[in-house]
């Protein structure tokens, strides 16, 4: 079987089988070997790992990560790709491939079956419109991850890595930091992709801590303060926290625990640290 990582193949493959592009999809199949190879490099797979695929298209990068994984799952939405994912990937009798959407898919049932309960690694070209619920959702739902390596718009690859005062940060720079250690691997320019992406691409590696770097009495209502600290960035914490119903919360409560953490009156949400949202949190549920 030829590799997939180069554009001639690829049209190959995708003549053979009459396939279009599903904008709906925000299909872009990588055609850069260096890049696929440098990625599964990125990503540390080996033969121990057994490795979630989001997202195979063709099966490009199916084929890397089949070379070094002792098991691949691939999880592909577009009913139209899984023939071709069964041709492209019948030589490797460690790939399963599995037609579903992957936000609609049990993981941590998955993780069961096929690896033991142990931690998976998470390698992924992800479509740009879907990544935050994505890793939101691989994080959230507690499955054992030991880390994430995605292809992502630069842009949220920037936004996952920054610290506060910039104006990149926001709700999921802290929901990855709180989660994971996370570090840009490479920038990939959009020639790389077929059809080419009107934006740059990175390729960012979200490694799980064991533990969160931060202690807070209740994740989720975090979570919650820090959405509506964001939803109106501009205004004072006082006026956002007060102003979105969260229970309890009122614009005096606020002002107080502002007070108590020697914190301005007038401090925005994209000011504070995560050490400082996870304080806030603990002292606004008291």
């Amino acid at each position: 079987m030829a590799t997939l990582g180069n554009p001639t193949h690829t049209i190959e493959v995708l003549k053979k089988y009459g396939f279009s592009f599903q904008k709906k999809f925000g299909q872009n199949f990588l055609i850069d070997s260096n890049i696929l190879e440098n990625i599964v490099k990125a990503a540390d797979v080996t033969k121990d790992d057994c490795v979630l695929e989001i997202g195979p298209g063709i099966g490009t990068m199916t084929q890397y990560l089949a070379e070094s994984a002792r098991q691949v799952i691939a999880v592909e939405i577009d009913n139209a790709l899984i023939p071709i994912l069964q041709d492209t990937l019948s030589e490797y009798d460690n790939v399963t491939i599995i037609h579903q959407d992957i936000l609609k898919v049990d993981i941590n049932k998955l993780v069961q079956e096929k690896n033991n309960g142990k931690p998976i690694k998470v390698v992924a070209n992800l479509p740009y419109y879907i990544t935050t619920p994505i890793i939101m959702g691989l994080f959230e739902s507690r499955v054992p991850l030991e880390s994430i390596t995605i292809m992502v718009q630069k842009e949220v690859a920037d936004r996952m890595q920054v610290g506060p005062g910039t104006k990149d940060y926001g709700a999921l720079s802290l929901a990855v930091q709180y989660y994971a250690n996370p570090e840009i691997m490479m920038y990939v320019p959009p020639t790389c992709f077929m059809p080419k992406p009107n934006v740059g691409s990175a390729v960012i590696k979200l490694v799980r801590y064991e533990n969160p770097p931060v202690e807070v009495r209740d994740e989720h209502f975090m979570f919650q303060v820090i959405r509506a600290a964001f939803n109106q960035r501009r205004k004072t914490l006082v006026n956002s926290l007060g102003n979105a119903g969260l229970n309890n919360v009122t614009k005096e409560t606020v002002s107080k625990v502002l007070e108590q953490m020697n914190l301005s009156q007038t401090i925005r949400g994209e000011a504070l640290t995560l050490e400082q949202f996870a304080q806030l949190t603990n002292l606004l549920i008291f």
